[in-house]
């Protein structure tokens, strides 16, 4: 059994045992989250919501915080002697996703 959930403005496709890497949550390390906004549960049948499934939710628990690799940001304009460089770290947090309920 799968279902798509929404976090952080992105969709995410999660299985129970799976664990995944979503925007950085404010909640404690080793602690249990909910997700409440399931977008379609798959499996021997699949339910879809408009826009939710009604009575369907995703627990999980967080691993630990962190930040992702460094991106590098350069802008410049040729011949106008402008250049900036700057570097990008997106936090996350590691989950493991412990059930899906489907009431």
């Amino acid at each position: 059994m799968y279902a798509i959930i929404e976090t952080g403005g992105k969709q995410v496709r999660v299985e129970a045992g799976q664990e995944i890497y979503i925007e950085l949550l404010d909640a404690e390390v080793a602690s249990t989250v909910t997700f409440d906004k399931v977008l379609m549960v798959g499996g021997e049948t699949t339910k879809i919501g408009k826009p939710y499934v009604k009575g369907a939710s995703v627990t999980a628990t967080v691993v630990k915080h962190g930040k992702g690799p460094k991106i590098v940001v350069f802008k410049y304009e040729p011949k106008k002697h402008y250049h900036k460089k700057n570097g990008h770290r997106q936090p996350y947090t590691k989950l493991t996703v412990n059930e899906i309920v489907l009431a």
